[in-house]
């Protein structure tokens, strides 16, 4: 402390010369007599007091900053040492999958997608943490169980397959679901001579009117009885068994207790039927159910280069992102679906009650979907502050929704019941983070869910 307290004293000595000097100028400018001695002499005792508090408030300031100095030292001693990379390590896509990201710098994430007929099974989605180590389980794509959907009718078994089934039917039913009867059998006596020899004799009957949905039984005798037969999908009708008229699956199957033919539309068709989809859906190769067509991966959308794609239910969305407009704060938009807030001026108390940063967030469901359910988590990478609280703002759809803490970090969105489509449902949640209640960001997220008139 010897080197500042001498310089300090000698500024001080010359303060005081200086103060007494200026004093004396004053009084002349004013045209009266310089003040005696005590009077300056009180005068630079004053000085001397405002200087000495003013040299012990410095030196315990730097007194403070060299102690936090040396805090911030032995953290930073203290810190693990990390990889020259710096990153995580590469993760795998599973079999039968792809893994979507390339980036492995802490706070980055990775995504799985199983190809068609597989399910994931572990986490979706995966992020790099500052320990350098991957968050959640490496995940696997398990080939679906088609037959979990019952799609064997007439009390047909079920064999699983890679992306498909097979079924194995009852006695008297046939097709690839089991869907047709097996030609319907008929007996009757003919009066005809009976022959010794045992011999078959084959004839059809003639029909007077033929049409898609009829055709002519076809008839056999042995040893005087006649046995008539229909070709599959077909029933024996007419007096004399000569007329096959089309079974009406449609109507046969329809919400009966082996479950519906189809998922969406069956229409009926000479000696069976054929499942039908809405537009934007395919049907798939189990004839039976329908599968969305992904607008957007197949470019089938009519979006501009400002707009985004979002495909949905039966269809899609073209969307365009804008930043907030908010009363003395400014933002620019950091990804396609993040707008961010510029620095604040120091005494703009409005912009630093702005929200540091909006997300925007799209989603597609199906109509009538079981409820409740966690629809969108919100969390942070990295605390600054001691506390985080979660909210649901205002919007058109808040009735559907409420907010809840799974951990210290994340926050939830859930659908507290099922909706019924086609609509659109709109959410906000907020994320604030406080230092001793002390506010120190706000961060808000825009959850937008496109709902199909459909529930497939």
């Amino acid at each position: 402390m010897y080197s500042l307290n001498n310089p300090m004293k000698m500024m001080n000595q010359r303060y005081a010369v200086l103060i007494s000097v200026f004093i004396c100028q004053f009084y002349t400018m004013l045209a009266q007599d310089c003040p005696s001695k005590q009077d300056l002499q009180n005068s630079i005792q004053q000085a001397h007091k405002l200087l000495s508090a003013q040299e012990a408030s410095y030196l315990q300031s730097l007194r403070t900053l060299r102690k936090k100095l040396n805090l911030l030292h032995h953290s930073v001693a203290r810190l693990p040492a990390k990889a020259k990379n710096s990153t995580c390590p590469n993760l795998d896509a599973p079999v039968n999958g792809k893994k979507l990201g390339k980036i492995l710098f802490p706070g980055h994430e990775v995504h799985f997608l199983c190809d068609v007929g597989f399910e994931l099974e572990g986490s979706e989605t995966r992020q790099c943490k500052d320990s350098l180590s991957w968050s959640g389980q490496q995940p696997i794509c398990k080939d679906i169980d088609e037959c979990l959907s019952s799609p064997c009718a007439s009390g047909g078994t079920c064999t699983d397959e890679v992306n498909g089934f097979s079924c194995v039917c009852a006695k008297g039913w046939a097709g690839p679901t089991c869907q047709s009867p097996t030609p319907t059998f008929f007996v009757t006596i003919a009066n005809t001579s009976p022959v010794s020899t045992g011999a078959t004799e084959a004839s059809s009957f003639p029909l007077t009117h033929t049409s898609a949905f009829t055709r002519p039984s076809r008839c056999s005798q042995v040893q005087g009885t006649t046995h008539c037969t229909c070709e599959p999908g077909f029933t024996i009708s007419g007096r004399d068994n000569s007329v096959c008229t089309d079974i009406d699956e449609c109507k046969l199957f329809h919400n009966g207790q082996a479950g519906r033919l189809c998922l969406h539309a069956c229409v009926n068709t000479a000696g069976g039927y054929r499942c039908t989809c809405p537009a934007g859906y395919n049907v798939t190769r189990d004839g039976r159910n329908c599968k969305d067509i992904d607008e957007c991966s197949t470019r089938q959308n009519n979006c501009t280069r400002e707009q985004l794609c979002i495909n949905t239910y039966g269809g899609f969305q073209c969307v365009k992102v804008e930043c907030p407009q908010i009363r003395n704060a400014t933002y620019v938009k950091t990804s396609p679906v993040r707008c961010e807030r510029n620095p604040c001026p120091v005494d703009s108390r409005t912009c630093s009650q702005a929200p540091n940063s909006v997300s925007f967030h799209y989603m597609s469901m199906v109509s009538n979907l079981s409820a409740p359910r966690v629809m969108f988590r919100v969390s942070a990478v990295r605390m600054i502050g001691d506390t985080l609280r979660f909210a649901l703002l205002g919007g058109r759809s808040r009735r559907h929704f409420t907010v809840q803490r799974s951990d210290r970090q994340t926050g939830e969105l859930l659908l507290t019941s099922p909706v019924q489509g086609p609509t659109t449902l709109d959410a906000e949640v907020e994320m604030s983070e406080l230092e001793r209640r002390e506010l120190l960001g706000r961060y808000i997220t825009k959850v937008t869910i496109f709902v199909s008139q459909y529930e497939f």
